[in-house]
């Protein structure tokens, strides 16, 4: 089976995050399970060099980016060159899967399978729900709607992305909704740590998933462990200077090692392996990978109530869940205590190794396949 996967963006340092990194997972995955799968997407960041033609052991089509719309950051950029090749793209594929927002490449893909008549699916992210501003609203009444409605699968993460994706298209009917909850390789063993406290937070700098929240729970951690390091990692996309401002308008700037973006996943991991606490207060988080890699080692996370996975994390008692940025540092000094990060670390290793590997993500994810294969 050919399956064509398209995404908006990659970057050498994953500035786009979650959804590359998701559609790299399954890509890798069905190939190693003999499936022809292929990623399509926009490059971007790599300057004069030449764009890869394989990521972290997965083929991809890379095709230089164009900002034709500043404005609008990923939702406005593009290449001619690739939609010139898109009806092949598509017409060459078995099922086109398509990792959708409002943009201008995955959405000419999406609108494209539904005239060539390839079996489509549509994974959102929980980047499509219902908006009040009146470009999204004439983005999807020119193609969005349609193509919820025609896709011969729509994936969803949690319940609210399933009834938010629907509304889009309301009253009329959106496409068969599956679940497909993200997934990461299973730890082989929990991760053991010594030395002063780390607490980390890996992910993209920006306003968006909140690094002054992480910044300003440090006093309160610092107050009972003085030798505690804070550890701030990943691409800045436009939060690190007023970040980095509050630490040292906080007096903890000596505290915190700001180590820019990590290449690569082994460096990822061993970056996870080395902290205490993994903090994530992002509010709006469907389902972070970055928060499943954490667990997968066995490193307690905090995150805020209102993101995808926090009601498995409560659940299972991997970390903890808090009801806003203010209630970070409490919840980290919770974890610093050896015997109750010891029960969270068992806790999010297992609550991976049970629900959340790659493994069951695929074969949900080859069923979904089956089933829209059948129908088509």
């Amino acid at each position: 089976m050919k399956v064509l996967h398209v995404v908006t963006l990659h970057t050498p340092t994953h500035e786009f995050g979650g959804p590359t990194r998701v559609a790299l997972s399954q890509v890798r995955g069905l190939r190693e399970r003999g499936e022809r799968a292929v990623l399509v997407a926009l490059g971007d960041g790599f300057g004069g060099a030449e764009l890869p033609r394989e990521v972290e052991g997965v083929p991809v089509r890379l095709f230089h980016a164009r900002h034709v719309l500043p404005r609008f950051e990923v939702s406005g950029i593009t290449s001619p060159q690739l939609l010139a090749r898109a009806w092949e793209f598509v017409r060459s594929a078995d099922i086109v899967h398509v990792h959708l927002m409002r943009d201008l490449i995955t959405l000419p893909f999406a609108l494209l399978a539904v005239r060539a008549g390839t079996p489509l699916v549509l994974q959102t992210h929980g980047m499509v729900d219902p908006t009040e501003k009146r470009v999204a609203r004439l983005v999807d009444a020119l193609g969005v709607r349609r193509v919820l409605r025609r896709a011969d699968a729509v994936l969803y993460l949690t319940e609210r992305e399933r009834r938010e994706t629907a509304a889009v298209v309301a009253p009329e009917p959106i496409g068969p909704q599956y679940r497909l909850v993200n997934g990461v390789p299973a730890g082989t063993e929990r991760r053991r740590t010594d030395g002063p406290p780390t607490v980390l937070y890996l992910a993209r700098i920006q306003e968006g998933k909140r690094p002054r929240d992480f910044v300003a729970a440090m006093p309160a951690v610092l107050a009972k462990h003085p030798d505690a390091r804070f550890v701030l990692a990943g691409p800045d996309t436009g939060g690190l200077a007023e970040t980095l401002a509050l630490a040292e308008e906080l007096g903890v700037r000596g505290a915190l090692d700001s180590i820019g973006a990590i290449d690569g996943r082994d460096r990822v991991m061993a970056q996870l392996r080395a902290a205490d606490v993994f903090v994530l207060p992002s509010v709006q988080d469907a389902f972070s990978v970055s928060v499943l890699e954490s667990m997968s080692v066995g490193t307690p996370v905090v995150v805020t109530a209102t993101t995808g996975l926090a009601p498995d994390v409560e659940r299972a008692g991997a970390g903890r869940v808090v009801p806003h940025g203010g209630a970070i540092g409490d919840a980290v000094l919770e974890l610093l205590d050896p015997a109750a990060n010891e029960l969270a670390s068992r806790a999010a290793f297992e609550l991976v190794r049970d629900s959340f590997t790659i493994d069951g993500v695929l074969d949900t994810l080859l069923d979904v396949y089956g089933r829209v294969s059948a129908r088509g």
